[in-house]
Formats: C-alpha cells, sequence, structure tokens
C-alpha cells in the first residue's frame, strides 16, 4: 500500500513540476542570470532592452508540442513585455491560429 502511495506522489511531483527551456532574470536593467539555451541574439536584444528601459523581473521560456510560451513574471511592465516578445527568435502560437475569418 504505500508503494502506491510513494507512486502517486512521483507522479504528481513530475507532472506538476515547473520545467521551462529558458530563463532569464534581470534586475534593475542588468541581465543577471540565465538558465538553459539562450539564443545569442535574444540574449543581447534583451540585455539592450534592459538597459534602454530599465525593470526587474524574470523571463520563462515554456515549450510544448505545438507552442513555445513566453511567461513573464508580474513586476516587468506591458511595454517591455512586448518589446522582449517582439525580439523572441522562435514562432509564438496562438489559439487563433489556423482559423479563418
Amino acid at each position: 500500500m504505500e508503494y502506491v502511495l510513494l507512486l502517486a506522489v512521483v507522479v504528481v511531483f513530475l507532472v506538476f513540476k515547473d520545467r521551462p527551456i529558458m530563463v532569464l532574470e534581470f534586475k534593475n536593467g542588468e541581465l543577471i542570470k540565465t538558465k538553459g539555451q539562450v539564443p545569442s541574439g535574444f540574449k543581447t536584444a534583451c540585455k539592450e532592452i534592459a538597459h534602454k528601459t530599465p525593470f526587474s523581473g524574470r523571463v520563462k521560456v515554456y515549450k510544448t508540442r505545438f507552442v513555445t510560451k513566453l511567461d513573464f513574471s508580474n513586476t516587468i511592465p506591458a511595454k517591455v513585455k512586448q518589446r522582449i516578445k517582439n525580439v523572441f527568435p522562435h514562432n509564438i502560437s496562438t489559439s487563433k491560429r489556423g482559423k479563418r475569418a
């Protein structure tokens, strides 16, 4: 019986674990930490954005089978979020893709 409980705990841990493919951390307009394989052009562009408009926060990139998603912390302003999305090198699919008007 304990094995079933242990197996359930392991499955829940694996399903709900936060697993981004890239993480960029900014503090007062400087890139202080990166995790994962960050493309050099994207990294340089993010440094320039942070230098021009100083902010603090974290950007996480998640990849599923069909979608690459950017996740921003709440401390990043909306205009900066849009600028980072514009320089992101991968295609970001939306839920409206493939639908015709």
